[in-house]
Formats: structure tokens, C-alpha cells, sequence
């Protein structure tokens, strides 16, 4: 492992920066050099502070009064079109609001999500799963980034969106674009993903149904159309990226460790040990939650000023000394603006890595593991790729059966001529028992 370059020049965006081995190096600069909270630049001529400290970390995510998320002076010092405005520009969605505006737009987003039924998340997760798996299930082996992590949440949240599956390859490249792109590639990519949405607006206007859009296109708050376009690019970026490097980060703890290994195929196929180990080590997105000082202020001896971003280290804050080996972490951030979806995403993750264990029981990493690379950009700890081993499996395998239900499964066996969902989601309820009990 080579040292980072010293102080003042923590760049978030470089290949040396995002490698696993490397990034305690920086966060243990950082701390030496400046305390909790460091100077970085976070895109190639953006500068910014990173709070690396958990007690730090705290005070800003829960102090209103001297901290917000409104990027909105920050922005208007760039170019409309600077590229790092497709990840921390200012947004009708409650990631970038404060006060009763986040309130009302974080209420359409939740109640969206919880109208999902949890049965009904489960089986699709599993549908999805063994769509992916059957894919290359007999070649014996496998990137389990390229063909399971990284498509599985654009299928599932197309899907809970109520779009058809060919539509997903387009959420996985615009989503890339965005997270690690350079110049050009991250204008065309937030163009390529803010046109899908549009698309998608249209489309359930035209035809509304049982899922997510129009959950929240019904909702009492009225949002109106750009407000929508942005709560929908908000739910599904928040699902994919994220999902997609818990699912990769988690796979390749269970690879390297042996005890969670164990922990895991010993008989009861429990991965939440996984999951949170995953969390409190390489969050999925380990750098981001920007928020801006309201006035000047004296923070950790650093004098902040507004109009300068303030990036949450998610990842640092979990290897401070003062916590690691707890279990502490911040992974789905803290306070007001804490993730509305840790319990869908924690859900989904859980599916999907024992439906692939369940598969491929003796799935294992087919190179060395210090040759498994990390995407660079600043935000988020993701995979490169994850190349795996196993058995071919021939023969066919029996999987969990989707709830004869689930609005969102499109079975090739489904009946035609069953009677269509109602179009209003919170008016939908099964018609009958999906277990097939018709009582007494």
C-alpha cells in the first residue's frame, strides 16, 4: 500500500483514492493533519470539506440551525452545466431541502415506499434473483457485479416503477455516468437518466397502475410534474447505486472472511451478520449527504463558510478510533435526513444474497483477492467487478414461487383474462389468499 500524496490534496476523485486498500491511509491523513473535518476536492476543481470524525459527523447531521442541505448558493457559482451538479445540484426532492418543503416531499417518497407490501418486495427480489441467476447458472462462472449486482436493482425498481425489464440497461449506464463520470460523460448521463424519468411520468399518466410512480403522483401532497420527474430520479438512484454496492461489497466480505463464511452456510443462511459488518466497514456510499453552513461558524477548529460544501464521511466516520469495533455506523445517515428506504434496501439485499447462496452454494472468488479493484468517484466504495466460481448447475432448480398475488410478477403463466388491478395503489388488496386457502 503506497502513502496518499500529503495534505492539502486529498482528491476524492482519483483511482489511488478509491482503492480499498488505500482509503484508511487517507481517512488516517486526514485526521492527523486536520481533525475531523478536512479539506478535499471532490471533483477536479471543486474543493470541499470532509467531516471524518463520528461525533462530528453527529453535530451536523442533527443541527438545523447552523447547517442545511439547499444547495441552491453553492450552485449558482458554477455553470449550469458543471458536472458535478448531477450529483449535488439543487433537486425538488427532499434530499436537497430543508424544513417543512423536506417534510412534505420526504412524506410522498415514504408513503410510496410503504405501501409496498413486504411479501410482495420479497418475491419480486427473488423473481428478479433467479431471472439473473438462470443466466449464467451452467457456465460455472460469473462477474457477479456485471450480471447479478448491478442489474438486479434497475430490474426490481423498473419493475416496482411499472416498466418493463428491457427498459433496465438504460438505469445501469446513465447511473454510472453519474456516480463516476468525467466532464461530458456526466452531462449526458444525468441528460440520458432525467429523459428516462420524463419518459416514465408520461407513460403512467397515460396508463397509471399498481406501483410506485402512481403512488406518488396520487399522493394528497400534489406534486406537480417536475417535482415528480425528481422524486422519481431520487427513488430509483437512491436504489440502484447503492443496493448494487451493498449486494457487491457484502458478496466479497463473504468471500474473504472465513467466520462470516461460516456464519452464513452453516444450515440457516442468515446474512444479516453480513450486511451490518458490510455497513459499519465499506458503506455503499461512503462519501456524500453534502450539507452547507447557513452562516460563517467555527466547527472542530475548521471556520466554515457558507457556500462551500460539506461532504459526510460515512465510511470514516465507522473507522474513527473512537468507535471502531462497535458496530457504530452511519450508512443510512442520521436525523432528518436519514434514508427513508434502509428497511426496503436491508430487505432486498438479504433476498437476493440467500437466493444466490441457496443457488450456488459453493460460489467462491476465481482471483486473488487483492486484485478485486474499486470504481473510482468520490462518492460512493463500489466494485469494479467480482469475478466468482462454482458448479455448473444442468439441472433444473426449484426456487420459491412467486404469490399467485404480487402485482409486480408477469409470469408468462398468468391468466389473460384475470381481472386488472385497480389503477389507484392504495385501493389495491388481494382478491383472494395468495396461499390458496378459500376458508373453512
Amino acid at each position: 500500500m503506497s502513502t496518499p500524496p500529503p495534505p492539502p490534496y486529498y482528491r476524492l476523485h482519483t483511482d489511488h483514492f478509491a482503492q480499498a486498500s488505500n482509503r484508511p491511509a487517507y481517512y488516517s491523513s486526514m485526521r492527523e493533519h486536520y481533525g475531523p473535518v478536512a479539506p478535499v476536492e471532490i471533483v477536479p476543481g471543486i474543493l470541499g470539506w470532509l467531516v471524518v470524525s463520528y461525533e462530528a459527523a453527529q453535530e451536523v447531521l442533527l443541527d438545523k440551525e447552523s447547517f442545511k442541505k439547499d444547495p441552491t448558493d453553492w450552485a449558482a457559482q458554477l455553470p449550469a452545466d458543471h458536472p458535478v451538479l448531477g450529483m449535488l445540484g439543487p433537486r425538488p426532492n427532499p434530499l436537497f431541502t430543508d424544513g417543512a418543503q423536506h417534510a412534505r416531499y420526504r412524506r410522498v417518497i415514504s408513503d410510496a415506499l410503504a405501501s409496498v407490501e413486504p411479501h410482495h418486495l420479497r418475491d419480486t427480489v427473488r423473481v428478479v434473483a433467479d431471472h439473473l441467476i438462470n443466466q449464467f447458472v451452467d457456465d460455472g462462472t460469473c462477474d457477479l457485479i456485471r450480471q447479478f449486482a448491478r442489474p438486479l436493482p434497475s430490474y426490481l425498481f423498473n419493475r416496482l416503477f411499472g416498466q418493463p425489464d428491457e427498459k433496465a440497461p438504460r438505469l445501469v449506464s446513465s447511473l454510472a455516468g453519474l456516480m463516476e463520470g468525467v466532464g461530458a460523460e456526466v452531462v449526458a448521463a444525468t441528460r440520458e437518466f432525467e429523459g428516462y424519468m420524463g419518459g416514465l411520468l408520461a407513460s403512467k399518466k397515460a396508463q397509471p397502475g399498481p406501483d410506485l410512480a402512481t403512488a406518488m403522483m396520487q399522493h394528497p401532497a400534489r406534486l406537480n410534474d417536475g417535482e415528480l420527474q425528481h422524486h422519481f430520479v431520487l427513488t430509483v438512484a437512491a436504489g440502484q447505486e447503492p443496493t448494487t454496492n451493498l449486494l457487491g461489497n457484502s458478496l466479497l466480505e463473504y468471500f474473504v472472511d472465513d467466520d462470516i463464511y461460516t456464519e452464513v452456510v452453516n444450515g440457516t443462511l442468515d446474512v444479516m451478520p453480513l450486511i451490518n459488518r458490510v455497513l459499519a466497514t465499506r458503506p455503499p456510499m461512503a462519501n456524500y449527504g453534502a450539507h452547507y453552513a447557513r452562516r460563517p461558524v467555527t466547527f472542530h477548529g475548521r471556520q466554515l463558510v457558507p457556500g462551500v460544501p460539506i461532504l459526510m464521511s460515512y465510511e470514516a466516520a465507522a473507522q474513527d478510533p473512537a468507535v471502531l469495533g462497535t458496530g457504530a455506523h452511519m450508512a443510512w445517515s442520521l436525523g432528518p435526513h436519514t434514508c427513508p428506504a434502509s428497511s426496503m434496501a436491508t430487505t432486498i439485499t438479504t433476498i437476493a444474497l440467500t437466493q444466490l447462496i441457496h443457488r450456488l452454494p459453493d460460489l467462491q472468488l476465481s482471483v486473488p483477492a487483492n486484485e478485486i479493484r474499486n470504481r473510482p468517484g468520490p462518492y460512493h466504495h463500489a466494485l469494479e467487478a467480482l469475478p466468482a466460481r462454482f458448479t455448473p448447475v444442468t439441472a433444473a432448480t426449484r426456487s420459491e414461487p412467486p404469490w399467485p398475488s404480487n402485482p409486480y410478477t408477469t409470469a408468462p403463466q398468468a391468466d389473460p383474462a384475470r381481472e386488472a388491478t385497480p389503477a389507484s395503489w392504495q385501493t389495491w388488496l388481494p382478491t383472494a389468499c395468495p396461499a390458496g386457502h378459500t376458508g373453512p
